[in-house]
This record gives C-alpha cells, structure tokens and sequence, in this order.
C-alpha cells in the first residue's frame, strides 16, 4: 500500500456540500440581541456580502466553485492522504491511521479552503476592504493570502498573546499585504472598554472578533470575515472531507472514526461533515470533535443562545458555550481558544451525532513530539489535540485487539510554533483546567431560547 494518496486537479470537488440539507434538524437561527427574533438577512448585509450571506441562510444541498476560485485552490488542492506507517509500528497497534494533510497550503493550513472564498465573494460584490481577527494566527494568515491575491486590503486584529507568542505567523501577514494588531487595541470602543476594564489583557478570540466587526460596521468600504463557525465557513471547508472519501475509497477503506481538533469547528466540520448522512442513515462511525481543557466548550459548556463575541456586537448564536464573558487561560493552541463553538456542529453534539474529548497542553505536546519524530512533520498545536486523540484510539484498538480504521484532519503544520515546543521541551509549559464554579459564573444571565 502506497504512504500517501494523491487525487488529480480534476479530482477536486466541483461544489460545497451544505450537509443541513440532510439532517432532520433545522440548526436554530441567529436572534436579534434586541427583539430576540430570527435574524433578518438584511440585517447581516453591513458587515456581510449578500452572497454569503445566502450561503449562511441556504439549505440547498450543493453550492457549485466558480471557476475562477477551482483556479485559486488548485494552487494546493488537492491535499493528500498519507497512511501513518511508521506511528503505527510505534504505537504496535492493529489499527490503519490515516491523516489528511492540510498543512500543504501557502499559509500551511487548511485555513485557505474558506479564506480564498470569502475574499472571492467580497471582491465580486465590490468590497475594498476587509475586517477579521486570528488566534493563532493560521486564519490572519490565511486571510492575507486570500485579499492579496483578490486585490483586497486586510485588517487583522490578533489575539495579544499569539501577536506575542507567534511573530512569524505576523510577518507572514505583513508580507501578504495585511495590517495587523494586538487585540485588545486602542483603535476601537470595544477594544478600550477592555483595556479600561483590564489593561494587561492578553486578549482572547472574543475581544478579537468584537474590534473587527466594529471596524466592519463603522466603514462603509469595509465587510467583515470570520474564519469559522459559521455555516458557510463550514461549507466551503467541505472540499477537505469530499476529497478524503475519495481517497479512502481508492484504499479500500471504511472509517471507524474520524477526528479533528475543535475551536470554532471550521477544520472538524469541514473534515466530518461529507460523512454525517452515512451514520444518520445507521452506519457505525464514530465522530470525535477534541478541544483543550482550557477552553471545553464542548465538554463543560451549555446549549444556549450567546453572543459571538466578547463586547455584544454579533447576534445571538445557539451555541454550545462558555460564555462570551470567558477569557480563556493563554494556551498555545491559540486557535482553540474560543468561548463558543459552531451552531451547526453544536447542534449534532446536542443530538449525539459527534462526540467530544478535552486534553491538557503537556500530554497534547507529547503527542505532537511522537508523531513528529515517525511521521516527521511537526504540527502546529491545535492540529496535535487530533493527534493526541488518535493515539489514545489506536492504543484502544491495541488494547482491545480491533483493526479498526482511523482518519484525522492535519489541520496545519507547527513551523512556526516553535517557541511552543520549547517551552515544552524545557518543561515551563502549563496545564490550564476550569472548575464548573469558573464557567457557572461566565454563564449566568444566558438563555436557552
């Protein structure tokens, strides 16, 4: 068996795939803070261009790639499927381990799929300009690439501990043309009502998020992004699980379980999606969506309606959630360190469609270093709580004598996280976990419906 599957360009998929037109649910809509109704589209047209904001409200099952996007993601796509050989003789387990490579784009992650998209869509509609936040540094990255090659300008406001802990994934914006930031910032209201609050605040997604849509909503020429959560970020990520079932059918394979880290969900949602009709329709697989302790939305949060982001500027989301109040403790898995989760995914963790698992930073590195030194790539640390996962999975399997086939989403690779691993390496890293009396108090005053 070949180490890695490789479809042709004409192998890419042709369309997203919206996976609500197959679910028995409706995922409940985004409120009106004020009235407490259903959005209007109209009301998303200030910060959003219309397009995508009928993609965020569709229901059709297939949205078609123009062709002058095919041409932009054939720059990386299609993305291949490696075969884990040498972690499985590592780990002496009877399971196949596969990984989808993600990190093979320009920005090194799967960041693009959805980035190049959304400034496509933008720039059709005449927009100059565009607005977003980054943890990590992955999706400000990402961004940058996507608006440079459009003719875009781009405003990035990073998360202050990643502008801190990350400068390389900065430069990579500086060089794509982008403006970037330190969040929280003196530039806009909701960034000085933080610093007023807290001036040492070293930031969070939340914050991050609430100075972009400001800067969206106050300037005419500008729109604002968001690198995940949102259905339609969710479907153009889709091309990512539509190329991995081909490829695990030319291996002959059938996935037992399929695994991605989980901040806002994009990557995870992207990776699993394609898959969901298979198990609503009976079939035995298993979904687990793994994000750390320091920020378990999925594991320790509630099903409720919550803002977007920190200041209140977004509408209300169901959403599993922290609270939009919660300022996450300064992981180095930055792009995990999200308050809420996707609506869409949120709603299949509350059918138990997809499963959840939470990891501590140190075990989530170790993880990291044993795939680095078989596979020998070294991913990036949110990317690792996947690997940390199938690990766990494939001793399982060992454990329980079953050759049982598992997928992850190499979401991006670690290049420039290095001063991450040393950390680590030097045994200064921390490990972050939230008492239920923490999150019981940043939840209060959130509703249900």
């Amino acid at each position: 068996m070949d180490s890695k599957i490789f479809l042709s360009e004409q192998d890419l998929p042709s369309a997203w795939y919206n996976v609500q037109a197959d679910l028995p649910w409706d995922v409940p809509p985004p409120k009106d803070p004020a009235t407490r109704q259903p959005l209007k589209p109209e009301q998303l047209y200030p910060i959003f261009p219309k397009s995508l904001v009928e993609q965020e409200l569709s229901k059709k099952k297939w949205h078609e790639i123009p062709a002058e996007l095919m041409d932009v993601y054939k720059l990386w796509r299609v993305t291949p499927l490696h075969r884990a050989y040498k972690l499985e003789r590592f780990l002496k387990t009877p399971a196949r381990i596969y990984y989808k490579n993600e990190s093979v784009s320009p920005p090194g992650s799967h960041k693009p799929n959805t980035a190049v998209a959304q400034a496509y869509f933008n720039k059709k509609e005449g927009v100059e300009r565009i607005a977003t936040e980054t943890g990590a540094g992955q999706w400000g990255s990402a961004l940058s690439f996507a608006c440079n090659i459009f003719g875009i300008k781009c405003v990035v406001y990073m998360v202050k501990i990643s502008y801190q802990q990350k400068p390389y994934r900065r430069d990579l914006m500086h060089i794509w043309n982008a403006e970037v930031y330190p969040s929280p910032t003196d530039r806009t209201e909701s960034g000085r009502s933080i610093l007023k609050e807290n001036p040492s605040s070293y930031g969070s997604l939340g914050i991050a998020i609430s100075e972009a849509v400001e800067e969206a909503a106050k300037n005419d020429n500008t729109k604002y992004s968001l690198g995940s959560v949102l259905n339609h970020v969710l479907m153009h990520q889709t091309v990512v699980g539509l190329e991995t079932q081909k490829q695990l059918k030319i291996a002959g394979e059938s996935p037992d379980v399929l695994i991605g880290c989980v901040g806002g969900g994009s990557n995870f949602a992207g990776f699993c999606l394609p898959f969901v009709p298979d198990k609503l329709k009976g079939k035995k697989i298993r979904f687990i969506a793994v994000e750390p302790t320091a920020t378990p939305s999925f594991t320790k949060g509630q099903y409720l309606y919550d803002y977007g982001d920190t200041v209140g500027l977004t509408p209300l989301l169901k959403m599993y959630t922290l609270g939009h109040k919660f300022v996450p403790a300064p992981i180095h898995a930055g792009g995990l360190r999200y308050h809420g989760n996707s609506p869409l995914l949120s709603l299949l963790v509350h059918h138990k469609v997809i499963d959840s698992a939470a990891y501590h930073q140190n075990p989530v590195f170790e993880a990291a270093l044993t795939f680095a030194r078989t596979e020998g790539i070294i991913p990036a640390p949110e990317t690792a709580h996947a690997i940390k996962c199938a690990i766990d999975e494939a001793i399982r399997c060992r454990q329980e004598n079953k050759e049982e086939c598992i997928v992850f989403n190499f979401s991006g690779h670690g290049h420039f996280d290095l001063l991450s691993y040393d950390k680590y390496l030097s045994g200064t890293l921390e490990d972050y976990e939230l008492s239920d009396q923490e999150i019981a108090k940043t939840l209060k005053g959130l509703a249900a419906d």
